[in-house]
């Protein structure tokens, strides 16, 4: 395998496993980068640009991350309330007054960071076409009636999110979300970030697909097996988990130029590992100058909102204010790690405590939501490198 790119000393074993993910673990093409201290000590990319293509891996190939991007869209709110702009314990009504509709006068902001707005399904999917348009979106949750009473309970806003984060940024600055982060975030902090890919980036990116992920006799592989319950629940196309995956109908085409110029931060973020790794360092603490979190807003980030039996994912999850928290259904770094993985493989998350920030990105799409074994093997590797 011809790996690209640098590891600093005392790293070489995130090399290792990201080799071991290609002779093992199925991957195609992929990246991963580490950051410590607000420093880059790991930057490797191999493969190829496309799942099903043969032209390699580049050093600015971009890929589609899925859920992701979640949380840099999280960040969003969270500095909007350290600038004195959005409230998190007021009602999301208060900037968004259709949102109040069918019971949902007293949805906090941080509930729909937490996952408690009790919004995750729509009674009817949108097309492609409407979740993406920017208004149908928007407008569809906030005329939904609640699942559940908001704020009791917690269940994954898999795709409603989109319009729910979205929209209360839209309402908040004037600005679409994308534009938010691109002249906010992205520029300052030079990231290959984007919701909404400018047309003159397109060039860049490689399309994603799904592949079986091998059988592996790695003795440090997780060893999760779906229990019956979340089998179930995804087999059923009436069930809130298949409602919630399923806002969107019929799927859309992820490597359709549309869907990539959308601005749906629930799914279609799109990034290098170097951005995801180095957007999740400045929030822990400084990088060239920037830092994006104050150590209050970091708190807040980490802080456990929801735990316990997740309605939509059928397992027990952990989240803060936009953030998976580290658990079994989502293995970090550790205790007080916060981040988020994308469906598929693709992950983003920083550990304060040891100052490790990490971005992994992959075209190759393995069954899977929280946990992925080609993940899980480099977040191993940079545990023991500690």
């Amino acid at each position: 395998m011809d790996v690209r790119g640098t590891v600093a000393p005392g790293f070489e074993a995130v090399r290792d496993a990201f080799v071991r993910n290609f002779e093992q673990r199925g991957e195609r093409g992929a990246a991963v980068a580490v950051y410590r201290d607000g420093r880059k000590v790991v930057d490797l990319w191999a493969g190829t640009r496309d799942v099903d293509g043969t032209e390699p891996w580049a050093v600015d190939t971009v890929q589609i991350v899925r859920s992701a991007g979640k949380g840099i869209a999280a960040a969003v709110p969270l500095m909007l309330h350290q600038r004195g702009q959005v409230d998190l314990d007021a009602p999301v009504g208060t900037y968004w007054p259709e949102f109040k509709a069918n019971g949902k006068e007293r949805v906090l902001v941080r509930d729909l960071l937490a996952h408690r707005a009790g919004v995750p399904a729509l009674d009817r999917p949108l097309t492609p076409a409407e979740a993406a348009d920017g208004h149908t979106g928007p407008a569809a949750v906030a005329a939904q009636r609640p699942q559940w009473e908001p704020g009791t309970d917690h269940g994954y806003h898999a795709q409603s999110y989109s319009w729910l984060i979205g929209e209360l940024v839209r309402r908040a600055t004037g600005r679409t979300i994308g534009r938010w982060i691109t002249e906010e975030i992205g520029r300052p902090l030079g990231l290959d970030f984007w919701f909404g890919l400018p047309a003159d980036e397109a060039h860049r990116i490689g399309r994603i697909g799904p592949v079986e992920a091998p059988a592996t006799g790695d003795p440090g592989a997780l060893r999760m097996r779906p229990k019956r319950a979340v089998t179930e629940a995804y087999a059923d196309p009436h069930s809130l988990t298949r409602r919630a995956f399923g806002a969107i109908d019929p799927y859309p085409d992820e490597n359709e130029p549309a869907y990539r110029t959308a601005e749906l931060p629930a799914s279609n973020g799109i990034a290098t590992a170097r951005a995801l790794a180095r957007c999740y360092a400045a929030m822990i603490g400084e990088v060239d100058g920037h830092r994006l979190f104050a150590p209050a807003t970091l708190t807040l980030a980490r802080t456990e909102e929801s735990s316990g039996p997740d309605r939509v994912l059928v397992v027990n999850t952990r989240f803060g204010l936009g953030y998976m928290l580290h658990g079994p259904a989502a293995p970090l770094l550790g205790p007080g790690s916060f981040g988020h993985p994308g469906r598929g493989g693709s992950l983003g998350f920083a550990d304060p405590e040891s100052r490790i920030a990490l971005g992994y990105v992959t075209n190759g799409l393995q069954k899977g939501v929280t946990a992925d074994p080609r993940a899980q093997a480099l977040v191993r590797a940079v545990r023991s490198a500690l």
